[in-house]
């Protein structure tokens, strides 16, 4: 055994010297150092403390950019799976909770998850108050990471006019690792300057509290706040009609975004969401609907351009699940089949589609056009061989973090 000077072996050193201790276990995953936390006291204060998380966060995007693990998909309000995006054959589907008591332990089963960003959920949880004179809800918010089963509990916006109660319309969850170990909390509620006016709220981590951000602003009468989507320090919102707002954090500021205008005929469905700093957008209209476009937005919102074009006739023909023969062929639905996620790689020979058709989970690969099963689903009760469980908006981007709520 190497010793050192004073007699000490060279691991005791090591194990005594807690910079250098922090300089190796920041560069283990995450599944391990929460099994560290039981080697000792120290070790567990160490990899619980918020500064050990926060360098563990900036090392791991550091070396891993496209550090999204898996996908998880929401198949009914307390039945989820998970869609890994590089399986092995030791990887498991299995979501990284069985049930989200460790939320709240009184009502799981009325707890549903809004959002997701680099490993941090924004939960909902909807508990009925009774009393004598009337039966209400109450929403409760809180933010999860369900790799550590920690959440937090955020505070209720109260209105600036006791008389005058305020109307929340949507809450999404800003959060950049990379950039700094707090979160941010992006609500849209009512004004009382104007039904047709609505004003931002922003919570932080770091104070706890939430803050009025920026002006009134008006918005499309379609706009929809409760699917907005995270990304570069924006949050952003579309329409079903395809008008698009995006709200600048750092500015304060709502701006508009440019209008997909390739998009015609019925729209079948939809996709809009954010891969590795990338804002997406599909719109799958008409007849032929196996063939589409997968858009990107540029960095200074300038226009849609087409990043991705999709041809899905070959799946077709290997899965004929996916065809309903028992509808017209020019019908927009004839073929089964719902866009999950878009996988935006640095490395393009990496980026990929996840598709849900029936009974399955397919990654499509965009430079060569090919194709593999990542997983199948079990079928539930009251569901035929054509039926899909889930769409876009059930897909949750999962990545292992030690962020503390």
């Amino acid at each position: 055994m190497l010793t050192t000077d004073d007699g000490s072996s060279s691991a005791e050193t090591i194990a005594n010297n807690e910079d250098l201790v922090t300089q190796i276990l920041i560069r283990v995953p995450v599944k391990p150092l929460l099994r560290f936390k039981c080697v000792s006291k120290r070790w567990l204060s160490l990899i619980s403390s918020s500064r050990f998380c926060h360098h563990h966060n900036q090392n791991q995007n550091q070396n891993h950019p496209t550090s999204i693990s898996a996908v998880i998909l929401r198949r009914n309000p307390s039945l989820f799976q998970l869609v890994p995006l590089k399986p092995t054959k030791t990887t498991t589907t299995a979501p990284p909770f069985t049930s989200l008591d460790f939320i709240n332990q009184n009502s799981p089963s009325n707890i549903k998850i809004l959002h997701s960003c680099h490993g941090l959920f924004l939960c909902r949880c909807v508990q009925e108050k009774n009393n004598i004179l009337n039966r209400n809800k109450h929403h409760c918010y809180y933010v999860c990471n369900f790799t550590t089963k920690q959440s937090t509990t955020l505070p209720s916006i109260n209105s600036s006019s006791p008389n005058e109660p305020i109307s929340i319309f949507g809450f999404t969850l800003a959060f950049e690792p990379s950039k700094s170990p707090h979160y941010q909390v992006v609500c849209v509620r009512s004004t009382n300057v104007s039904m047709y006016y609505y004003q931002i709220e922003v919570y932080s981590s770091k104070t706890r509290t939430w803050r009025t951000s920026g002006s009134p602003f008006v918005a499309p009468f379609d706009i929809v706040f409760d699917d907005g989507v995270y990304c570069n320090g924006a949050v952003h919102w579309i329409s079903p009609s395809g008008s698009a707002l995006y709200y600048d954090i750092e500015r304060e500021r709502v701006e508009k975004m440019p209008r997909l205008v390739e998009s015609w005929g019925k729209r079948r469905s939809r996709y809009f969401g954010e891969s590795n700093g990338h804002l997406h957008l599909v719109d799958i209209c008409g007849v032929r609907t196996t063939i589409f476009k997968v858009f990107e937005m540029e960095r200074d919102y300038s226009k849609w351009f087409v990043k991705y074009e999709v041809d899905l006739d070959e799946i077709v023909a290997t899965f004929p699940e996916m065809v309903r023969d028992y509808l017209d062929p020019c019908d927009s639905y004839y073929y089964a089949f719902v866009v999950v996620f878009v996988v935006r790689n640095e490395n393009e020979e990496e980026s990929s589609l996840l598709l849900h058709i029936p009974g399955k989970i397919i990654s499509y690969n965009f430079r060569d056009k090919s194709f593999k099963k990542v997983c199948d689903l079990t079928r539930m009760r009251n569901e035929n061989k054509s039926s899909l469980q889930f769409g876009w908006l059930d897909a949750y981007q999962f990545v292992e973090t030690l962020a503390c709520v």
